[in-house]
């Protein structure tokens, strides 16, 4: 692994393979982590990084682009046939950037967004404070029921006809409930508005058909690659083709600057990649994985919101165990069993500090974790939750989950090797 920089920088090196060896010996439970393959991994690292370009394939801004062409000619291809999409841009950098090349392509500043709000399991770049974007548009929000924790689509619509936004935004980075893109693309035309989906999160089950898909509905889907995909860290757009020039100039010249072309390799392997039998078989097995999990924690008396899963994560509220979301990801992490804290719907504590866990099965899966397994995770995480201070029971619940792991390498042996 990196024989050249080994030798050139021994402590930027020391840096990669600590986090090699972090990624061998914890149980990855991040719901926006998973594990790229071998391939992924070479061609991050291919000559495409050395060119530059700006444009689209036929009308690049710089020469010697042969090549590069017939690759992001490809890629669209492949995400058109997977996706079903009528139009693709593969050159956004990110799913947030993604997003913003939506936002360039409709919207005007002081523009209305209509979102889920992030407490309720929407996303940064949908109109969180925190983000730049709610300096440039006016964004109210929807969310979910505090009864069911399922979106509450009579209130979104409610408010999308008193609000006449002019783009309605579906999709999230914390929601565990399949979505009814048919009724929300309905609830947009109805008021006028445009309609987008980030399925980030869940792209990976959409390709692999586990689960329904935005795109017949929604006139802009954007995605990230990594999370479900399980590839590069970039993006994706998708539009209905009467929106694709609108798409590609809000996304070069008016979101992004010069392709990266390493990444888009990445992508296009990826997406080839997506439509095997081996992929869907992964994808099915993550979502009955993230069913069985939910149903083991409350078995445990968690209270998962929204009761269940219908996709890859669970939200876990820990109010009724006396602790806190940062303390048990603190706990945790330190028991090698990596989730992130995460704010619940209606949460009454602050961001920083949340009442919550967000838990997700995409990278277990991928490295061969099922059912049995996951009963022994959940047992760890209970231990962990009862004495989460206690030094002495931390590391005893670390040597179970590194037990448990290495059992289930991350890549094949000899994979690194020069």
């Amino acid at each position: 692994m990196l024989k050249h920089t080994r030798n050139s920088d021994p402590e930027l090196y020391r840096m990669v393979e600590g986090d090699l060896n972090r990624q061998i010996h914890n149980i990855e439970m991040i719901a926006s982590e998973s594990t790229v393959p071998l391939e992924v991994l070479e061609l991050n690292g291919s000559v495409f990084t050395n060119k530059s370009l700006e444009g689209y394939p036929g009308g690049r801004y710089q020469a010697g682009s042969e090549f590069a062409d017939q690759m992001e000619t490809l890629a669209c291809q492949r995400a058109k046939e997977l996706y079903g999409a009528e139009h693709v841009n593969m050159q956004t950098y990110s799913g947030t950037t993604a997003n913003y090349s939506v936002y360039a392509s409709v919207l005007d500043i002081g523009d209305k967004i209509l979102a889920m709000d992030l407490d309720q399991g929407g996303h940064l770049s949908h109109g969180s404070p925190a983000n730049w974007t709610s300096k440039m548009y006016n964004h109210v929000f929807y969310g979910c029921d505090k009864e069911t924790g399922e979106i509450d689509y009579e209130a979104m619509e409610e408010i999308a006809h008193r609000e006449k936004p002019k783009l309605i935004i579906c999709g999230a980075s914390s929601y565990p409930r399949l979505i009814d893109y048919e009724r929300i693309g309905k609830i947009a035309a109805d008021v006028g508005a445009y309609s987008m989906c980030d399925m980030a999160h869940i792209s990976g089950l959409v390709a692999a058909k586990v689960i329904p898909s935005p795109v017949p509905y929604m006139d802009f889907v954007s995605t990230s690659t990594s999370k479900t995909l399980c590839s590069t860290r970039g993006g994706i757009v998708m539009c209905k083709e009467k929106y694709a020039k609108m798409l590609d100039r809000g996304t070069f010249p008016g979101a992004i600057g010069s392709v990266q072309l390493h990444t888009m390799a990445a992508k296009c392997w990826s997406l080839k990649y997506a439509s095997t039998p081996e992929f869907r078989e992964i994808m099915v097995k993550v979502v009955k994985n993230a069913q069985h999990l939910a149903k083991a924690m409350q078995a445990r008396d968690y209270t998962v919101i929204s009761g269940g899963t219908d996709n890859h994560l669970i939200v876990v509220d820990l109010r009724n165990k006396g602790v806190k979301g940062k303390q048990m990801q603190i706990a945790l992490d330190k028991a090698g069993i990596t989730v992130n804290k995460q704010m619940i719907p209606y949460d009454p504590e602050k961001p920083w500090i949340t009442s919550g866990l967000r838990i997700g099965t995409t990278a277990i899966t991928q490295r061969g974790l099922g059912e049995q397994e996951i009963d022994e995770i959940v047992d760890i995480m209970d231990a962990v939750v009862k004495n989460p201070e206690d030094e002495a029971n931390l590391k005893e619940c670390r040597a179970r989950s590194e037990a448990l792991i290495a059992n289930f390498p991350l890549y094949p042996a000899g994979a690194f090797e020069d």
